[in-house]
């Protein structure tokens, strides 16, 4: 008789962690009663694929979970299931999704005696919800993809920077816990949409193997990778694609012959298009699709404060981490990186320029 299929995927997917490592992170788990599980701010499909994912899996041990969102996630986000579940800690000016009370929230991190930091690498990650997070009395343990994690914050850390997403990390973690045979199908969906999303649809940063085998083994869940996609990138309303249209043809630079790119987005333009939270999440790839284009910058001006919060793309073996750490106060990832300037859009526009001018011979010479 042939053996399963699922069980060959299984065995073939390499473990995330040591034994000991597993068995540490087993006796917290089986210890803990009351779990929050918490995101970074401003929480994209790997934030809240991951968080869902891994609530699921908790719930299957018997654990009373409770998701704490810093701030709402985007719009083409709200299909997935549990996600309106979520307390969050600071709407804005965005009444769309329900904004927990202050005292809801600390509640549950004073009733919480484990509190698990999904997709952020250090407290700030967490925006105004920072305070909150440090002073709950409950351990802290990180699974992330980020690098530079903060180790002094965690009591125990699955901290994997070469991993494609931390969905990535919660799909691996659950197979290799024993728990892949009560994954239901809206975990499975959670947990693809992620590793989705922060690979741009497999198109960067998902060249390892295992990344195919986890793949494989959430299909055999059920799921429709066809409408998960067009659930993400098919949910815009016109007028994001009349932004798109104007960001294109009216405000993209290139430069050094076409191998970098730059675009802005002021707080008029959003306002003139109607721009709803999640509107941006794509358009830096955009540019990439220009033949030889190396590096994508994307700058957009915060609503809510005087700030430019700043996107970067890069392809082949261009680091944009290294440009994000040393122009825009921030980091990230080898092909996808990020930061934010507090300064008007023009000097941050310049600041753009400069850095570009500042990596000339790295943008040159990379690969494509």
């Amino acid at each position: 008789m042939a053996e399963n299929p699922v069980n060959l995927l299984l065995e073939a997917l390499p473990p995330i962690l040591e034994t000991s490592e597993m068995f540490a992170l087993m006796k917290r788990l089986r210890e803990a009663r009351n779990v929050v599980i918490t995101c970074h701010a401003n929480p994209d499909g790997d934030a809240l694929g991951s968080v869902l994912g891994w609530q699921e899996y908790l719930r299957s041990l018997g654990k009373r979970t409770q998701i704490v969102l810093p701030t709402p996630y985007p719009d083409f986000l709200r299909w997935l299931p549990g996600a309106d579940h979520a307390y969050i800690f600071d709407t804005g000016n965005d009444h769309r999704q329900w904004r927990a009370s202050p005292q809801k929230i600390h509640d549950a991190f004073a009733a919480a005696d484990l509190i698990c930091c999904l997709d952020f690498n250090e407290p700030s990650r967490v925006g105004g919800m920072e305070k909150m997070l440090r002073e709950a009395k409950a351990d802290k343990i990180l699974i992330d993809h980020h690098e530079h994690p903060d180790t002094a914050f965690f009591v125990q850390l699955v901290s994997r920077p070469e991993a494609s997403s931390t969905c990535e990390l919660v799909c691996r973690l659950i197979c290799q816990l024993g728990a892949y045979e009560q994954m239901s199908r809206s975990a499975a969906e959670a947990l693809y949409c992620g590793m989705m999303t922060d690979t741009g649809a497999f198109s960067y940063a998902s060249s390892a193997p295992h990344i195919y085998l986890l793949i494989s083994l959430l299909l055999a869940k059920g799921i429709d990778k066809d409408a998960i996609y067009r659930n993400v990138y098919h949910a815009y309303s016109a007028d994001r694609l009349k932004l798109v249209g104007h960001l294109l043809c009216n405000k993209l630079e290139f430069h050094l012959d076409n191998h970098a790119s730059i675009y802005s987005l002021t707080a008029e333009e959003m306002k003139q298009f109607h721009f709803k939270r999640g509107d941006a999440e794509g358009i830096v790839n955009l540019p990439l699709q220009v033949k030889g284009l190396r590096l994508s910058i994307a700058l957009r001006e915060d609503t809510a404060q005087p700030l430019v919060r700043v996107s970067m793309r890069s392809v082949g073996d261009l680091d944009c981490t290294q440009i994000a750490k040393r122009f825009f106060n921030g980091g990230g990832h080898k092909n996808a990186s990020g930061g934010s300037l507090p300064l008007p859009m023009e000097t941050a526009l310049q600041t753009a320029r400069d850095a570009i001018e500042a990596f000339k011979d790295e943008i040159l010479g990379a690969s494509v």
